[in-house]
């Protein structure tokens, strides 16, 4: 995403837990980063059920030692005890939140495949688009439901998250219209969201808003506001990138896309994308699923975007100069 959302911090309530039914299924969570946190300590603040699958035993001794999730929110910290397990767990999974990068959710998945309940639902909440066609794919006995969030939190260290701005959630089914019951956790945990009925659309309009702001900014090393000093290039990719989604049957994530990119860049002027934080710190990328996958399908329909796929080409010799994977 184009780095934290910064706007005002609104306030919201958080119901009751005795309000709501104790009961209800276990939230399982795969990915211990920024927003997996977010949802766990939230959850559990709401008096849910919270597992949080940690990769390995290292892991999870590293978590024991912390003892709980602690959330940092408008500068008071707390510290919840959420359950902490490795995908060897002999539990089924019922419901499982999916919050690791676009690069390891097929494989991170497929480790817990065999715990997988006969109705589990997912919640796939990466950036970029393949991904969540790919574990869905790999996973038709189960329901994959496609998030897209603007919601802003970073790692303030091990087991620590900040909650840098709210935003807002959409979930949404593509094959399955109907809403889930379980939208009601969210609503008691806080956590701002709505069914959408659209969900790909909305999938397609922040994939070309990534594309067109993240790699920007790691090639001129620069925060989001700076982009401001490249007008004409911005403007020329958001053209080119209009032209793909309306090539792809994506007018609706089309409208307006230019002036939308120029709002994101002004309301996160002073932020760093996530590909620049990405590169900065020496970790993988996840331009497969951003620049890759708008590349590939303006090939698919042998679309001639020669700004977008210039940007990719600079992209990739940078990672390349740098060292880092350049899929």
């Amino acid at each position: 995403m184009p780095g934290h959302y910064s706007g005002s911090f609104a306030p919201f309530t958080v119901s009751d837990p005795t309000e709501h039914k104790l009961m209800s299924t276990t939230w399982h969570i795969l990915g211990a980063g920024s927003l997996g946190t977010l949802w766990a300590t939230r959850l559990a603040r709401a008096g849910l059920t919270v597992r949080l699958i940690l990769r390995d035993k290292a892991r999870l001794a590293s978590y024991r030692a912390a003892a709980g999730l602690t959330l940092v929110e408008q500068g008071v910290e707390q510290t919840y005890t959420v359950f902490g397990e490795t995908p060897d767990s002999p539990e089924p999974i019922h419901r499982l939140l999916v919050a690791c990068k676009a690069y390891d959710a097929q494989g991170a998945v497929a480790q817990l495949q065999h715990r997988l309940a006969a109705n589990a639902e997912l919640i796939l909440l990466q950036n970029g688009l393949g991904s969540q066609e790919a574990v869905a794919a790999q996973l038709p006995q189960a329901r994959c439901i496609f998030a897209s969030s603007t919601e802003g939190a970073f790692r303030g260290g091990d087991w620590r998250v900040v909650f840098a701005g709210h935003g807002y959630t959409w979930l949404g089914d593509a094959s399955h219209p109907a809403p889930p019951l379980w939208l009601d956790d969210l609503h008691a945990a806080g956590i701002p969201h709505a069914w959408s009925t659209d969900i790909l659309t909305r999938l397609w309009r922040k994939l070309a808003l990534n594309c067109a702001i993240n790699p920007l900014t790691v090639l001129y090393q620069c925060r989001n506001g700076e982009l401001q000093a490249h007008h004409c290039e911005v403007a020329t990719l958001c053209a080119e990138l209009a032209e793909l989604l309306e090539c792809c049957g994506q007018p609706t994530a089309a409208l307006d896309l230019q002036h939308d990119v120029e709002r994101v860049i002004q309301a996160t002027a002073a932020n760093y994308s996530s590909m620049y934080q990405d590169v900065a710190a020496g970790r993988r990328t996840e331009i497969s699923y951003l620049l890759g996958y708008a590349c590939q399908a303006a090939a698919r329909h042998r679309l001639n975007l020669p700004h977008l796929q210039q940007l990719q080409g600079r992209l990739v010799e940078q990672l390349r100069v740098r060292g880092l994977p350049r899929d």
